[in-house]
């Protein structure tokens, strides 16, 4: 067997296997306490909700990954992940206007519909900048991933200095011994830290490939 088949085989391996963690993820989410949790407090519903979109959406979309041809346009890349990033801002800013939170924690559909749209976001987000994993097209990445780094960021650094409760305090009674806002502010801080952490270290992954790979032979050329 070739060096090339072995390589191709292995990196098909590797993104079955992270396809495989990310499902596992997925379900270990669904049947553990977060659920319900989730419903009644807010600490819960971003643990969930950044299991969904920076725990199993990178493995899925690394998984699905493998399997989607690279982008080599740097245009192309940037209009992708730019859309990409747009669609799930929109999403995980939308689904936490208090109404619709409210709205989502009350009703067992919608519940369902918010948590598969984080998903469906992550994925668009992950599955564009690691299809975008080129020297031409990894700024396309970068770009994206930092801009997803900084409105999950902010998001969280709103909720955690926010002075009063957000959401009613009928479905956010507070968990692990905090009252209702300390139970915001721990979910804030979740989503500052635990929410733009991954975001910022794949924006560095991108600026590695930017930095250390070498350019192709056309590119030479010119």
């Amino acid at each position: 067997m070739s060096l090339v088949a072995i390589s191709a085989s292995c990196v098909a391996r590797r993104g079955n296997a992270s396809l495989l963690a990310g499902l596992l993820v997925l379900a270990t989410l669904w049947l553990g306490p977060l659920r319900s949790l989730s419903q009644t407090a807010f600490s819960p519903h971003m643990m969930l909700h950044l299991g969904i979109v920076v725990v199993a959406a990178p493995l899925i979309g690394f998984g699905l990954a493998i399997y989607i041809p690279q982008m080599i346009d740097f245009g192309t890349a940037l209009s992708r992940c730019l859309l990409a990033t747009l669609f799930e801002t929109v999403i995980i800013w939308g689904w936490h206007v208090p109404l619709l939170h409210d709205a989502a924690a009350r009703s067992t559909s919608l519940f369902v519909l918010e948590q598969a749209s984080f998903l469906v976001a992550g994925l668009a987000v992950w599955t564009a900048a690691l299809t975008a994993r080129s020297r031409e097209t990894a700024p396309a990445a970068a770009i994206a991933l930092f801009l997803t780094f900084t409105h999950m960021t902010m998001f969280g650094l709103i909720l955690t200095l926010a002075p009063m409760l957000l959401y009613d305090p009928h479905l956010c009674r507070g968990a692990f011994g905090l009252d209702r806002l300390q139970d915001q502010h721990l979910g804030g801080v979740l989503m500052a830290v635990g929410g733009g952490l991954p975001y910022l270290l794949g924006t560095g992954w991108a600026l590695s490939i930017m930095l250390t790979k070498k350019p192709d032979r056309s590119d030479a050329r010119k």
